[in-house]
């Protein structure tokens, strides 16, 4: 005999992917304001992803398998794309350093918060990505033949993955 299950009820809608807005900032050195790189809207952000490599530890007698242990860490490169505009915020942060003296790398790491908005523009998910740094600039391709935007994409790696408590940032 069956018995009755009760319904799931959809207590949640998911948000949209569309309406979110980027911030890229350097921390102050002695705890004082941060200074504002690139803060804006973007076509796509993609790689807002972690993984953890699961260690694998025989163990004598456990016949059904191997006991699974937590590993490294590794988070994806970042890309943001947006449409060629006049603001050359993105090309400032990649030319930061690129041309930067090696020593200089520490100093330049940026806070990156990356902010999903409701259909009413108020915050729903914060991630924010620790000590950001450009890996990779790309200007959006010329051509005659098309009439497509231009889109100029900023590659960029980091050191952690945080999702901020609700109403934490304004």
């Amino acid at each position: 005999m069956v018995q009755d299950v009760p319904a799931a009820r959809d207590t949640e809608t998911p948000y949209s992917v569309f309406n979110f807005h980027v911030a890229i900032a350097v921390p102050a050195a002695t705890g004082g304001s941060s200074t504002q790189l690139c803060k804006g809207s973007f076509s796509e952000v993609s790689g807002l992803e972690a993984s953890m490599e699961a260690k694998a530890i025989r163990s004598g007698g456990r016949n059904h398998g191997a006991i699974q242990k937590p590993g490294p860490v590794n988070f994806a490169t970042v890309v943001l794309k947006r449409g060629m505009a006049s603001s050359r915020d993105m090309w400032n942060w990649w030319r930061l350093f690129s041309a930067a003296p090696k020593s200089a790398f520490k100093d330049s790491r940026c806070t990156v918060h990356i902010t999903l908005q409701d259909h009413q523009q108020k915050p729903v998910v914060v991630w924010v990505l620790e000590n950001a740094m450009p890996v990779k600039f790309k200007a959006g391709d010329l051509s005659a033949k098309s009439n497509d935007a231009a889109i100029e994409e900023l590659h960029f790696v980091h050191e952690g993955l945080t999702i901020e408590a609700e109403g934490a940032r304004q």
